[in-house]
């Protein structure tokens, strides 16, 4: 049976306080990945079936429909999400596909330089879980860094892929100078997973908060559901904070999702929800939550559930 971790902090997880002295934590992630979806046109073996509708174009066809529907992020989306995170001075980091960011280089210089975090999402947007072969997962990581370089200026020093990593993905990331890795779905903050003879940071995802729901039948409809659903899971989080609880939130958007007009209501309740909440919570781009929780919490916690008892714990 391999082996699982399914005990984490054993109900005493680290009671870190974030820069601001709040207990809460936001992550905001925006997705690049426009122009990296499969796509028969582009040579891939199939196109991406998942957009505003399921697709109706046969197998082994070009689906020019889906192309431009994901088209619509780059060329609109981005543009309301990048004056939005303006007008309320928030920093994301963006999940920046290799391939998105070759096709629309100028796009990816303009994210980083107005101050988002260009994390690694793969070359393309497919799960790493489909690399057998680790040496051809490690190019795909070395292309992506290399492409980040090129057209941002900046390394990646994060990695989320679609779905599931491969069981290489985490060693991979070790020898390739990683930060952090996104790639778990499994806890309210960051950990350390052991990784061979070391360890790599992770910076936990979720799916809940998430625009990716307006495409799901049991998801959200309408744009008030997404900024209930936030508020919701921020009430929970503050109250646990009174009782010295501490958190990370995360909340994803997709530039062809949230950046659709409709849609885009959402993403304009959710950030006046945070600018109401004011030093309550800590928003920040996840190689900062990375960065405070390495200084913070450091050599504290090694990898593994059998150590959590004997962890010294921040006080309050």
């Amino acid at each position: 049976m391999r082996s699982r971790d399914l005990i984490g902090y054993g109900g005493r997880p680290p009671a870190i306080i974030w820069p601001n002295g709040a207990r809460v934590a936001v992550s905001l992630v925006v997705n690049f990945e426009e122009g990296a979806e499969l796509s028969i046109g582009d040579g891939d073996d199939e196109n991406e079936r998942i957009g505003e509708i399921i697709s109706v174009v046969e197998p082994g066809r070009r689906d020019l429909g889906q192309e431009e529907m994901f088209a619509y992020g780059m060329r609109a989306g981005l543009w309301r999400f990048l004056d939005a995170l303006a007008r309320h001075n928030r920093a994301s980091t963006f999940f920046m596909c290799g391939r998105a960011m070759e096709r629309a280089p100028q796009l990816a210089a303009e994210i980083v330089a107005r101050g988002h975090e260009p994390a690694c999402h793969g070359w393309l947007w497919r799960p790493h879980a489909d690399f057998a072969d680790p040496i051809e997962e490690k190019a795909s990581l070395i292309r992506c860094i290399d492409i980040a370089r090129k057209t941002t200026g900046e390394r990646p020093l994060g990695f989320f892929c679609r779905g599931s990593q491969s069981p290489h993905t985490r060693a991979l990331l070790a020898e390739l100078g990683f930060l952090y890795d996104s790639n778990g779905f499994d806890d309210d903050l960051p950990y350390f997973a052991a990784v061979g003879d070391g360890r790599m940071l992770i910076v936990p995802y979720a799916l809940d908060c998430n625009d990716m729901k307006f495409f799901h039948p049991n998801g959200f409809v309408e744009p008030d559901q997404f900024v209930r659903y936030t508020q919701a899971a921020l009430s929970t989080l503050l109250d646990e904070a009174e009782l010295g609880r501490s958190s990370v939130l995360n909340i994803g958007f997709h530039l062809r999702i949230c950046g659709r007009p409709a849609r885009f209501a959402a993403v304009k309740g959710i950030l006046s929800l945070l600018d109401q909440l004011g030093e309550r919570v800590w928003v920040a781009r996840r190689v900062d939550l990375a960065r405070h929780w390495l200084a913070s919490v450091g050599e504290e916690r090694a990898p593994g559930a059998e150590t959590f008892h004997s962890c010294r714990r921040t006080q309050p």
